[in-house]
């Protein structure tokens, strides 16, 4: 039996009332593709606040704790100046805003790519500061070491190919991967080299179907697609382009809601009743007792 804070979402605000719970685990998730069949698809999306967690859990096997917070609630322009001190806090938020799914966190550029020690420094920082139950790094053969290096002391690792957003500067661009034989066949084994590593599951991230397919069916553990094929074992989007939270979004987000035209309308009338005097109201307002 494990414990987690629960929120008073009256005030939503946190009060370490400690309740029963049990976590999807990480070799729950590996399990779930078995001799190369995943009879139910993995659920994953983006989670940065304890609130958005909440919302979300019920719904999702796993939660990402994604350095696309960097674009996403930063304004950054790529995920490349992301720091370990954002997520920290952001996974120790989802953390204890979620009781089921499975918590991931990204470990920020330049975090893990000098070393399997360095990796290792930061992945157990990563767990024992927020709770995760995993991280998540990306690269393909050349990670291959240290993702062998991390999973065998004890920390989970999802591994990510394709479009790797922290090599952005590299790649020039946020372009679909694998048009090319070369680079179809360098995803393929990219993939099994984090496969045979120890990785519990791979994102595939914007690659050709037809390579995603071929990555997938060539690695033991599950697949996450994000830009690549409902073949994947699984799939995750950032829950803010599947909410339809900004004007763009990348071809293969399909939005589920226009969120961004909720909470414009919402604050245009706020703003009109402040401006009336119609806010607040008597049901907004404290009046003497007995009056």
């Amino acid at each position: 039996m494990s414990t987690t804070f629960q929120l008073d979402t009256a005030t939503s605000r946190a009060h370490p009332t400690p309740a029963p719970m049990k976590r999807l685990t990480i070799p729950a998730i590996r399990r779930r593709k078995q001799d190369g069949v995943t009879a139910e698809p993995i659920v994953m999306l983006t989670a940065y606040t304890a609130r958005q967690a909440q919302l979300l859990d019920a719904h999702c096997d796993m939660l990402l704790v994604g350095d696309s917070l960097g674009q996403v609630i930063y304004g950054l322009s790529s995920s490349v100046p992301v720091t370990m001190e954002m997520m920290i806090n952001h996974g120790a938020a989802v953390v204890r805003g979620s009781y089921h799914a499975a918590v991931v966190v990204d470990m920020p550029f330049g975090t893990y790519e000098q070393s399997p020690a360095q990796a290792f420094e930061n992945a157990a920082r990563l767990l024992k500061e927020t709770g995760c139950a995993a991280v998540k790094l990306e690269g393909g053969a050349a990670m291959a070491e240290t993702v062998a290096f991390l999973s065998q002391r004890g920390i989970p690792v999802m591994g990510h190919i394709g479009l790797t957003p922290q090599a952005v500067n590299v790649l020039g661009g946020y372009n679909a991967r694998g048009r090319s034989a070369a680079e179809a066949d360098k995803i393929v084994a990219d993939a099994r080299a984090l496969d045979a590593a120890g990785a519990f599951a791979i994102v595939i991230e914007g690659v050709v179907e037809p390579i995603a397919v071929a990555a997938s069916e060539a690695i033991a553990c599950p697949s996450i697609g994000i830009g690549g094929s409902a073949r994947c074992d699984g799939q995750v989007l950032v829950t803010e382009d599947m909410c339809g939270l900004f004007e763009r979004v990348p071809r293969f987000v399909k939005r589920y809601a226009d969120m961004a035209t909720t909470i414009s309308e919402a604050a245009e009338t706020f703003a009109a009743e402040v401006r009336a005097r119609s806010f607040p109201g008597i049901d907004q307002t404290y009046q003497p007792r007995g009056a």
